[in-house]
């Protein structure tokens, strides 16, 4: 079961145009994933500025990381990203009725 709390932790992790543009990056690589350098060199972001933020991604529950040797491979962990995705669409378009409290 999804709580509030931890959709509204994804979703604030993601609110951030580099960890947008990280995890967005690591979805286009697939359940390879990719390292920290790959990343570091594919967006442009420095060793310690993208350390933070995966860490961020990471603490959101959005990225698994691996070590394999001395690389550190990252990876979208889909289940909470369809989870967060589900949550927002839950209830799309079921229709709203609104009440007004006539205060005259």
């Amino acid at each position: 079961m999804t709580t509030h709390s931890s959709v509204v932790h994804a979703l604030a992790a993601l609110g951030h145009d580099a960890r947008l543009s990280i995890f967005r990056l690591l979805v286009r690589a697939g359940h390879d994933g990719l390292n920290v350098g790959d990343i570091g060199h594919e967006l442009g972001i420095p060793a310690s500025t993208l350390a933070h933020h995966l860490k961020s991604l990471v603490e959101a529950g959005l990225v698994v990381q691996e070590r394999m040797g001395r690389q550190i491979v990252n990876r979208v962990d889909y289940d909470v990203m369809q989870r967060t995705v589900s949550f927002l669409t839950a209830e799309c378009c079921v229709g709203v009725k609104l009440t007004r409290d006539d205060a005259a």
